[in-house]
């Protein structure tokens, strides 16, 4: 299937996670990815490499012999794109460096996923997976840092996943920049800094607690241990569909009592504790899948908590080609994850299994001599503006997901024009982060005079942005199909729970319902209730994939003029968080840390307690010598496994926090204070120096904070934008841009438009 990035080439470097995924990511969608291993082969040897793997070319190259290090500088010299994520400097002390590289070859676009940026303090820590979580308040409480006792770590690999994300957005931009004037850049996107906006709203802070508009609770929803023993997770009556849901269930007699009314149930906590209370009974009157299929019968919001292992099996999961079929040479029949960013005319596809460690080299090497000498480009003269400069995008997405993709728009440049509806609710939810740096107007659409709005506005729009269930904006006319009627190069996202094939393409969804369906909070919750994973990480994922498809869809619509559909999902993005043990094949074991108990994934690989707090301890099982000249640590380098785990427990509660962390990072080991609460992080001085922490004026509400944009491209410079408007404050501008600033007064009159009454929420 053709791929929006065929005939680029792009030379991986990649270790571990970030690297290997961001390779896999490209090479999906048609990139053809030369990945470059050390003698022996990836560093960390696991099943997983199948997938990160997969659709790539192999050569081994042992950078420390001459030869081959001329080799990797001929291969950068005539590449499109470069991916490594290792500590800062260690590609520059190489010769292999993106300032040196980028140099050499004008056209290069550089991407470095280091575990902390290059100018962080804490550049040379030793960046595993669970240092930057400890670091990013990844493992630490969600409500207050006062209730912080102790961490829960989670095995799905946030920060290397994020960074991955980010790092092919950003790609992606600079790719279409490339196509104006033929130059490429430098792009670092730190595991670190990569986290920032997975904290989201729970590191979001409104100054003024009377500025703070009140949250509708889904009341009811939740984990419900059914007849069974299973647990379903509930939508609860702030699902628009609960009406249905009483029904179905026979539970109408309720009604009369008030538990089934959500403005009663918001307003009188007994009521509501009762209800709760029965809620509960009743979910134990039926199995989990009874319930499952009639909530969905309802057309609610509902999904059993399945296994990983139970999901490859699911009939959604294999029809919607989330989960795919590769002939792997090494594990032979094997199901992995899907696609994650889809789109009508570039696919792409998997085109072939993980390569045989060196498979190609010859080739490779073959194809390096019969090159034509590259044509160097001319030094730009100044800065891009930004990469999206000139793009408009109708945004008319909802909550988290479809808002990060448009504001992931805005932060490369975009003019985004954000359009709520004035009557669905009275706050426009998670407003003040998710819609930075665009323009709000609140319009009708359900109205013919709104439509005719929207219609001039696609006039000079290049995308349009939707997050909801599938058929509900073709009952408005304002389906792709319908849009691109009128405007056949339109660039159309549409962003779901379940993705728009398969038997639940129809079914609402939010972020914890692709948990549940997809076994990720089966995962956190461990031997106990299922349990959401500590930030929403499908919904903001699902955002980047969704820029990451819009990016690639307006490279492909400079080269052709063609517009496309863009499909993305949290189910879709669920997979490839789950990456690391998404592989069913025979012998397939699932022993991955699980459970609301686990403080790290092995003994050299997880929190401990010193005198006064907790940290994060990174390294590997053969440098247990180093770990062992470590002052205080003497003799543990002969232990293994729980009996090393107990002896670091009493040795470590013997000191500080800080004299462990500075002991282990001078000996080259990897340690990290547990930060305990993302407010803490947001507060950090140098969070905030570098951006990724706002605290800004906000109009009406005053002071907000919000986590700013992680990116960084030395051409086209990333920016945050301006704070999230009051809902509404831009229509008059809006309206006057396209010609009918003369029917603002009458459109606000007749309702189609609003300028008050809705909150930022």
């Amino acid at each position: 299937m053709p791929g929006a990035l065929d005939g680029i080439r792009v030379i991986d470097f990649g270790q571990y996670v970030a690297g290997p995924l961001a390779g896999m990511l490209l090479a999906d969608q048609g990139a053809d990815v030369i990945r470059i291993d050390p003698p022996g082969g990836p560093r960390w040897q696991t099943p997983a490499n199948a997938t990160w793997n997969r659709g790539k070319r192999s050569a081994v190259l042992d950078l420390k012999q001459p030869e081959d290090l001329a080799t990797a500088q001929a291969l950068i010299q005539g590449a499109d794109v470069v991916v490594e994520n290792f500590r800062p400097g260690v590609m520059d002390r190489l010769g292999l460096g993106a300032q040196e590289m980028t140099e050499a070859n004008p056209r290069l676009v550089y991407c470095s996923l280091p575990g902390f940026a290059s100018d962080d303090p804490r550049s040379n820590v030793r960046a595993f997976e669970g240092v930057i979580g400890a670091a990013a308040a990844t493992y630490g409480t969600r409500t207050t840092a006062a209730d912080f006792q102790r961490p829960v770590y989670t095995a799905v690999p946030i920060a290397s996943v994020y960074a991955a994300f980010q790092g092919v957005v950003s790609i992606a931009m600079a790719l279409n920049a490339r196509e104006s004037d033929g130059l490429g850049q430098r792009v670092e996107v730190p595991l670190f800094d990569a986290m920032l906006p997975s904290n989201g709203h729970h590191g979001l802070r409104v100054h003024d607690p009377d500025m703070i508009p009140p949250t509708s609770r889904g009341l009811w929803g939740g984990v419900f241990e059914c007849k069974d023993g299973r647990y379903i997770r509930f939508g609860g009556t702030g699902n628009q569909n609960f009406r249905q849901f009483v029904e179905a269930a026979g539970i109408t007699s309720w009604d009369a009592e008030g538990l089934t009314d959500f403005d009663r149930l918001m307003q009188n906590r007994e009521l509501a504790d009762e209800a709760a209370a029965r809620s509960k009974e009743l979910f134990k009157t039926r199995t989990a899948q009874e319930w499952e299929d009639l909530v969905a019968e309802a057309g609610s919001e509902g999904a059993m908590c399945r296994s990983s292992e139970e999901w490859f099996e699911h009939e959604h999961a294999r029809q919607s080609r989330m989960v795919i079929e590769v002939d792997d040479p090494t594990y032979g029949k094997m199901l992995q994850p899907g696609i994650a960013a889809r789109m009508s005319l570039t696919p792409g596809s998997v085109r072939g299994p993980a390569p045989v460690l060196n498979q190609h080299r010859e080739e490779v090497l073959a194809e390096l001599r019969a090159a034509k000498p590259a044509v160097a480009a001319q030094a730009p003269s100044s800065f891009l503006r930004a990469a999206l400069e000139g793009v408009r995008v109708l945004d008319l997405c909802i909550i988290l997901a479809g808002p990060t993709l448009g504001r992931t728009l805005a932060e490369f440049g975009a003019d985004v024009i954000k359009i709520d509806n004035p009557v669905r609710d009275s706050t426009v939810a998670r407003h003040n982060e998710v819609n930075r740096g665009k323009r709000s107007i609140l319009l009708d659409l359900k109205s013919e005079a709104g439509r005719d709005v929207f219609w001039r506005l696609l006039e000079g729009a290049d995308v349009v942005a939707q997050n909801y269930r599938a058929g509900r904006m073709a009952e408005l006319g304002l389906s792709y199909e319908d849009v691109r009627k009128r405007k056949p190069d339109i660039v159309y996202a549409s962003l779901n729970a379940f993705g728009h094939l398969g038997p639940w393409a129809g079914r609402p969804g939010h972020e914890q319902f692709a948990q549940a369906a997809t076994g990720m909070d089966r995962r956190f919750g461990g031997d106990g209730p299922p349990t959401v994973q500590p930030n929403p990480v499908n919904d903001y994922g699902t955002g980047f994939m969704g820029a990451y498809g819009v990016a690639l869809a307006l490279l492909h619509r400079q080269r052709t003029g063609q517009g496309q559909h863009v499909d993305a999902s949290l189910a879709y993005t669920a997979m490839t968080l789950q990456s690391p043990f998404m592989q069913q094949y025979d012998g397939k074991v699932w022993d991955e840390t699980k459970g609301q108990d686990a403080l790290g994934s092995r003994p050299l690989h997880r929190a401990y307690e010193a005198s006064d707090g907790w940290f994060f301890l990174g390294a590997l099982e053969t440098e247990l010598a180093r770990l062992d000249a470590v002052e205080g640590l003497s003799g543990v380098g002969g232990l293994k496994d729980s009996d090393l785990a107990d002896a670091l427990e009493e040795r470590f509660q013997a000191s500080t926090i800080d004299t462990w962390v500075g002991r282990l990072t001078t000996a080259g080991l990897g340690a990290h204070r547990v930060v305990t609460h993302p407010s803490e992080l947001m507060d950090d001085p140098w969070v905030v120096d570098h951006g990724l922490s706002l605290t800004r004026l906000h109009q009406e509400i005053g002071l907000v904070t919000t986590a700013g944009p992680a990116p960084r491209m030395s051409r086209t410079p990333v920016a945050p934008g301006r704070p999230a408007p009051k809902p509404g404050a831009d229509a008059q501008e809006i309206l006057e841009e396209i010609g009918l600033g003369h029917q603002f007064d009458g459109l606000v009159e007749r309702g189609v438009i609003r300028l008050d009454g809705v909150a930022a929420g």
